[in-house]
């Protein structure tokens, strides 16, 4: 049976060209602008933050085509499941989610379930889901999230199923409405893609080239945030601080962090950064501005530079250290986390123990740490692999001691000393406890009267875990 849709490729993904990429603006169609009457939607998001952003625009467009928010899924007419791609465990929870969803596909053959995101810009992974997994109706990826009125609107017409997934290098689009899922900190993307392509990873692939948004509009966009009260913005990129280099103007995310500090924002955040494009320019804008928060994330990978080489890191071990070190001498009182891989195919004991002894050497305040995860399509997926899944959950299991170690020495700093506060809302274990996190991203669980989510509060901290506070509400 001849196929109505084309399947991705990691091929034409792949490819990048330097010019600049156009800009779009969205446009609802009047067609499509009660295509959601009487109906509500339900949507599940995995993996980072630029997935989180993601799934806030399809609740924007969902918004505007008239569907109705649901906080439970078999009340849901669309049900959208926002996927990741980075590990194989991601992925097989998602065929868990769209197999458990098929009984209520049986209950109501009228619900659309959706799949997108960055699963869905693999051929693979479509290419299953389309033979085996009839309950998902339409496919759409990280390029595709503005066509969904369109692909909602022809699977109620023609009853079909649908699949567009486009592997190209991207463009920026603008004015796409947005529902924010919290009303006191908001992610703002600043650039989207990725150019550096890390052997293990399939983020370039599933996202395009590095294209920025012009400046204006990133302005513009917190300058409104702040309008409507919001306390804290994060700007978000896979490599934050690549901003503005296929803009061709000379203007860095170092100039771009002190425009956003002049809206006057309470706190500014930014995700992720990578070493090699970590410039003085930033360092600069970060020391010059107290509302850009005392938090840098500065993903290492790997302790070893020649498994930092197999992994096309861009930097050695003594490079990253140099980096490092300087970040702590100019911006004393910071806190650092990062990410580290464990297990990469043929990393020795030797090289093992190169990254143990990394984090001797940072001493970071967290780390997120996972087991390799093989990806279709990446360099590295080509790379003989002969440590057993023992070696390499031991050494997981060791790095995570250490990390949690520094994590607790780190935090006993904090202990009997008051601390500010943004409150993200009551805890999920205690309904008596609330929670936020202080300038440092430290999460402090807390008791106290009058509290209310997206205030800033003073709280002294009575009790320190390695990756928590507990404290009490100075009450003024």
């Amino acid at each position: 049976m001849k196929k109505d849709y084309v399947l991705p490729s990691l091929n034409e993904a792949r490819k990048r060209d330097k010019n600049r990429s156009e800009k779009l603006y969205f446009s609802l169609e009047e067609k499509y602008k009660d295509l959601g009457k009487d109906k509500k939607y339900y949507i599940i998001t995995h993996g980072c933050q630029a997935n989180q952003r993601d799934s806030e625009t399809m609740a924007g467009i969902l918004d505007s085509l008239g569907y109705e928010a649901s906080a439970d899924e078999k009340k849901a007419d669309v049900i959208i499941i926002n996927t990741c791609a980075v590990r194989q465990g991601a992925e097989e929870k998602v065929l868990g989610e769209i197999g458990a969803l098929k009984r209520l596909k049986n209950e109501n053959p009228d619900l659309i379930i959706c799949l997108a995101g960055c699963m869905a810009q693999e051929e693979k992974s479509v290419a299953l889901i389309m033979e085996k997994y009839r309950q998902v109706d339409i496919i759409f990826g990280t390029h595709n999230i503005t066509s969904l009125p369109k692909l909602l609107y022809d699977v109620y017409n023609s009853k079909q199923r649908k699949v567009e997934v486009f592997s190209k290098m991207g463009e920026i689009v603008e004015n796409v409405p947005v529902t924010r899922f919290m009303s006191h900190k908001a992610w703002v993307n600043i650039m989207y893609g990725c150019n550096k392509f890390c052997t293990y990873c399939i983020v370039p692939y599933t996202r395009g080239k590095e294209r920025s948004r012009n400046k204006e509009d990133i302005i513009s966009e917190v300058e409104e945030l702040v309008k409507d009260g919001y306390k804290e913005v994060c700007l978000l990129g896979q490599n934050v601080n690549a901003y503005g280099k296929d803009l061709g103007i000379d203007y860095t995310f170092g100039n771009l962090l002190n425009d956003v500090a002049k809206t006057n924002i309470p706190r500014i955040r930014f995700m992720t950064s990578h070493p090699w494009d970590f410039d003085d320019s930033m360092i600069e804008a970060i020391r010059n501005n107290p509302n850009i928060m005392p938090y840098i994330h500065l993903p290492i990978q790997s302790g070893n530079t020649e498994i930092l080489k197999k992994m096309n890191r861009r930097y050695s071990r003594e490079e990253y250290f140099e980096l490092f070190d300087k970040l702590k001498r100019e911006l004393p009182g910071f806190a650092f986390t990062t990410d580290i891989i464990v297990g990469f195919p043929n990393e020795s004991d030797e090289a093992f123990e190169d990254t143990l002894s990394a984090v001797d050497h940072c001493e970071y305040d967290n780390a997120f740490t996972f087991i390799y995860s093989k990806r279709e399509g990446t360099p590295a997926a080509l790379l003989e692999d002969d440590i057993e899944r023992s070696v390499k959950e031991e050494r997981l299991q060791r790095l995570n001691e250490k990390v949690a170690y520094y994590a607790n020495k780190n935090n006993q700093r904090f202990r009997d000393q008051i601390v500010e506060v943004l409150v993200d809302g009551v805890s999920k274990r205690n309904s008596e406890v609330y929670s936020g996190y202080t300038p440092e991203n430290k999460l402090v669980n807390f008791t106290g009267k009058d509290v209310k989510v997206g205030e800033l509060v003073k709280v002294k901290i009575t009790e320190v875990m390695s990756f928590s506070l507990n404290g009490e509400k100075i009450e003024e």
